[in-house]
């Protein structure tokens, strides 16, 4: 099938004073196709929303992006504002932000801003028609019906991060963008936002062209219960693209730093990954993860190979039997 979305090459540099550039996501290279949920996972800092905001046109104004990212016949990284803000944001893409309170409209409630959305993303006319898809979208992102005359500062994180999902999957757009969107919510409700998120890409849409999902997390439970697959990002680079069931499963993880992020759950091994992350602007010659790994070799001082793992010692099944 043709991917919904299909990104070669994407690299964002930020131009900082002094002319010193801050390598934020680099070579980046995966598809996500109708139907398919793709969860990309690393620590804080490793550049995944910065990948989020460039697909989105959101960058800041010393950003410089390099390579193609294909929305349909559209290339996300060339097209200008005026396309961005009329046909991308909220009607191709919608977006759960990572940081919900910031996007909601904080002198009007909830219920208004879920009735301009439907109002302007879809067909519904009429006060009583929007008022009962607001409530109808509110419910889907299990959001409480008596909360909905309340204003962003009266909400809590949880109940904020539940609003700003129920805006995101207003407009039926044919890829999710959530960053984060289990952030606040006890795990009942990660569960059921979870779900929720695996229907919306489940359901093929008005005109069955088939919706995807690509899901920026910490949360690995959430990850491993609805992906299909998985990026693993470090240090601005996808290191690792699995599926889903043999990464969560069997034979696991092949990159170090993948099986180092599993390994750190406390239902796992609960054992942390020695060392901290490289500063994005001083990054080594190399593999950046090296300095932090415990199968390195002289040989890790230059570029790993390119491919599903970006690794010169990658794991394999007999390390596994081992």
């Amino acid at each position: 099938m043709t991917p919904v979305l299909s990104v070669r090459g994407l690299s964002v540099r930020f131009l900082m004073p002094g002319g010193r550039r801050v390598a934020a996501v680099t070579d980046a290279r995966f598809d996500v196709a109708p139907g398919e949920c793709l969860a990309l996972i690393g620590e804080s800092g490793c550049g995944k929303s910065v990948l989020a905001s460039a697909l989105l046109g959101l960058l800041p104004g010393n950003a410089q992006t390099a390579g193609s990212a294909l929305l349909g016949d559209l290339d996300l990284l060339t097209a200008g504002e005026r396309t961005l803000a009329r046909t991308v944001r909220g009607r191709l893409i919608g977006l759960v932000p990572q940081s919900p309170a910031a996007h909601l409209t904080p002198v009007r409630t909830v219920r208004s801003q879920l009735e301009e959305t439907v109002a302007a993303l879809t067909a519904t006319r009429g006060r009583a028609a929007l008022r009962a898809a607001a409530e109808a979208a509110a419910e889907r992102a299990a959001f409480p019906a008596d909360h909905l005359d309340r204003h962003p500062h009266q909400l809590s994180g949880g109940l904020a991060q539940r609003a700003a999902t129920a805006l995101a999957l207003v407009g039926d757009a044919p890829l999710l963008l959530a960053d984060e969107p289990t952030t606040g919510l006890d795990r009942d409700l990660v569960d059921r936002t979870a779900d929720e998120l695996r229907r919306h890409v489940d359901d093929p849409g008005q005109g069955g062209r088939g919706r995807a999902l690509l899901m920026i997390t910490h949360d690995l439970a959430a990850a491993e219960r609805i992906a299909d697959r998985v990026a693993v990002m470090y240090a601005g680079r996808i290191v690792e693209l699995a599926d889903a069931a043999a990464f969560f499963g069997s034979p696991g993880p092949r990159h170090p730093y993948s099986r180092g992020l599993l390994q750190a759950l406390p239902d796992r091994a609960f054992t942390p990954i020695p060392g901290m992350p490289p500063e994005l602007g001083d990054l080594p010659a190399g593999c950046a993860f090296a300095a932090r790994c415990d199968r390195a070799t002289d040989t890790c001082a230059t570029e790993p190979p390119a491919g599903t793992v970006a690794c010169h010692h990658p794991h394999v099944p007999e390390d596994v039997r081992a």
